[in-house]
């Protein structure tokens, strides 16, 4: 269903919600158009769509992830980055709602700013500098949260908002995103039931098949907008419907909610993009493009950080050179969101049919042999894989504890980070790799939780003094990448829609892009090895550092050539 129009007719409405609810498909149409009605005065001036360019890089990080005693932790973090990286154009503010686990992916309360981090008017302040992406965590709520609370009391209006399962239901078909119970008892007013639980105890699924639920959740996305939000990331939005003797993953019935969503938004702020986030095998994380024009803008890109990280261990860029190659969206409205670390671990399912069994075993053994850890998952055929790798990214690319040069350390990590700005798509860069942060072990020790060890709370005067030490890893980091986004920008063939060809020069070391537009092109050449690399000489310069190309390429060094 194509619903790249602004209004939402009573037709494209009621195709969706029909499929949805049946005879009460009409009332919800109804409900869900009087909704967006009361909005769209709220938009703010924003007119027409949004179009993402080469100056666009988004920052991914928890709204206290930077700590000040003496500041509200939203306006620390607003005025450190800033100040420190003027290159960012957006933030994705992890949730930063009241919670009671999963730092924050739990949700007690949808339309509140969590006290110990700032206001919403800290929110409105930092939306002054910056787009904003918001955090939409609405496949579950916390089991303290009101609605909840609600049903376990037997109030009438969330009678059916939560789904209570028998114990002899079958459910052998469902997909499991990790090793974890699926149900979970609660006492209610009528005694124990057991209640569908995807990622948590503590987590408990909406039932979607509810229409209350649907426009709840709705008026809650609708309220980010009026809030500033410019891009709503639609969280395990895979699991999101779920149909006892199906696999209660990708359900035609769960795209149907994420066109329903991008035709109310599209309606009340046509400005805004929808981002989905479903660590799940690349054919099935691109079907939530829809046709192009229908579900998502922006898609992450979860087979991209396991491939880098393949490539550097390896020594080769084959694998990410080949997949590269066929990577494509169905629309110019479409384009990936490219990112290498995030809060959650480094997950693995992306590369599915892409890597080896055999190679995804090696990134295991990496991430232990680095300090870090890995979680696993239990498959149809009852055998365990690795499902995520617990590490930060510097890490995983050089051992923690300095054997190797800093010299080397910075290359290999910036050079990652090269092969991701080169690529077509919009950036993304986790808040500790952007300051060269190493991993968080002792984290781990107190939260029980692997995912802490890259969830370190930076103390922003220690930040401060080492980013202003010129020899240090953190300045190292960040100035080299600073310095690569200034690059980016400065070539329209780097804009996300802009032409591009892997190239195969004869060397399995690099991985080799071209981007074009314009009539303007740049060769972007990155060796994921510890090699010296000789290439034939040409006149070409490299618009990073402004030198002539000598056709030599040090280990893990990049060149993004234009004719000179």
């Amino acid at each position: 269903m194509d619903v790249s129009h602004t209004h939402p007719t009573n037709s494209d409405l009621g195709s969706l919600t029909r499929l949805l609810y049946g005879h009460r498909g009409p009332n919800v149409a109804a409900s869900l158009l009087g909704l967006a009605g009361r909005y769209r005065p709220l938009k703010g001036g924003r007119s027409g769509r949004r179009r993402w360019s080469r100056s666009d890089a988004i920052l991914i990080t928890y709204s206290d992830s930077i700590q000040d005693a003496d500041t509200a932790r939203i306006q620390t973090l607003a005025s450190v980055v800033a100040e420190a990286v003027p290159e960012i154009s957006c933030v994705h503010l992890l949730p930063f709602f009241p919670w009671t686990s999963d730092d924050g992916f739990s949700v007690s309360d949808f339309e509140a700013v969590d006290p110990a981090v700032g206001t919403w008017d800290d929110i409105g302040a930092l939306g002054v500098r910056f787009e904003m992406m918001f955090d939409a965590v609405i496949n579950h709520a916390s089991v303290s949260s009101l609605w909840f609370q609600g049903f376990l009391q037997g109030d009438p209006r969330f009678a059916d908002w939560f789904i209570s399962v028998s114990p002899n239901a079958d459910l052998s078909r469902v997909v499991r995103p990790r090793t974890l119970p699926l149900l979970t008892e609660f006492e209610t007013v009528d005694g124990p039931e057991l209640i569908w639980t995807t990622f948590s105890s503590d987590q408990v699924d909406l039932n979607y098949a509810t229409p209350e639920v649907l426009l709840a959740v709705m008026e809650v996305l609708l309220e980010y907008v009026a809030r500033g939000a410019t891009i709503i990331r639609l969280d395990a939005v895979a699991f999101l419907w779920k149909e006892l003797g199906t696999t209660c993953i990708h359900h035609p019935k769960t795209h149907a909610i994420v066109q329903l969503i991008r035709l109310i938004l599209d309606f009340v702020d046509p400005h805004v993009s929808l981002i989905t986030e479903t660590n799940v095998p690349h054919r099935e994380n691109i079907s939530y493009f829809g046709n192009g024009r229908n579900e998502a803008q922006l898609v992450y890109n979860f087979a991209l950080p396991p491939l880098i990280l393949h490539s550097f261990v390896s020594g080769s860029g084959v694998a990410l050179s080949r997949w590269a190659s066929e990577l494509d969206t169905p629309s110019n409205e479409t384009t990936f969101f490219n990112f290498l670390a995030s809060h959650d671990g480094l997950g693995l399912r992306g590369v599915e049919g892409i890597l080896s069994a055999t190679e995804l075993d090696a990134l295991a053994e990496r991430a232990t042999a680095h300090g870090g850890l890995v979680a696993y998952r239990t498959n149809a055929d009852g055998l365990p894989s690795p499902y995520e790798l617990n590490i930060n990214y510097l890490d995983a690319l050089s051992h923690p504890d300095g054997r190797d040069p800093i010299e080397v350390q910075v290359a290999r990590f910036v050079t990652a980070h090269a092969i991701l700005l080169a690529l077509p798509g919009v950036p993304g860069i986790y808040v500790h790799s952007l300051f060269g942060s190493r991993g968080w072990p002792d984290g781990v020790h107190l939260t029980g939780a692997n995912r802490t060890i890259n969830r370190e709370k930076l103390e922003r005067s220690v930040l401060e003094r080492e980013l202003a030490d010129t020899a240090g890893l953190r300045f190292r980091v960040l100035s080299e990448i600073r310095r690569l986004l200034r690059a980016r920008a400065s070539h329209p063939a780097f804009d996300p829609h802009a032409s591009n060809v892997v190239r195969d020069i004869g060397h399995a070391n690099l991985f080799v892009i071209e981007r074009s537009a314009d009539g303007r092109t740049v060769r972007c050449i990155h060796n994921v090895s510890g090699q010296n690399i000789f290439l034939q000489r040409e006149d070409w310069t490299d618009m990073i550092t402004g030198d002539p190309f000598e056709g030599h390429l040090g280990p893990w060094e990049t060149q993004w050539l234009i004719p000179a």
